[in-house]
């Protein structure tokens, strides 16, 4: 079976766009520790707490609503302080990652 290939965009409006940014980005923004460039994303570095956890689980939740193109990979090592949250997809994810998120 070949797997249907999805557009690169972001199915909400501009106004839904600007409230995701003010409710939820914007927060994840202020924890951001590091950026690492991917070859087809961007890898996140935010502290291990139980807030940045569900923060990070509900931006994985919203997101894969609306960007339907994006793969989401969230590392939690037993052994460390720190989370990882992984954005990919196929050409052309980095810069709509860049543009929507502005986390870089």
């Amino acid at each position: 079976m070949e797997r249907q290939t999805l557009p690169i965009a972001c199915s909400l409006t501009d106004a839904e766009l600007r409230e995701r940014r003010e409710s939820v980005l914007q927060k994840a923004a202020a924890g951001l520790l590091e950026v690492q460039e991917l070859e087809n994303g961007y890898r996140y570095h935010f502290p291990a707490e139980d807030a940045w956890l569900h923060l990070l689980t509900d931006i994985i939740n919203l997101e894969r609503k609306c960007c339907a193109f994006l793969s989401f990979k969230l590392v939690v090592e037993s052994d460390s302080d720190s989370f990882w949250l992984e954005l990919t997809g196929p050409e052309g994810t980095k810069e709509v990652i860049k543009s929507l998120l502005n986390w870089n």
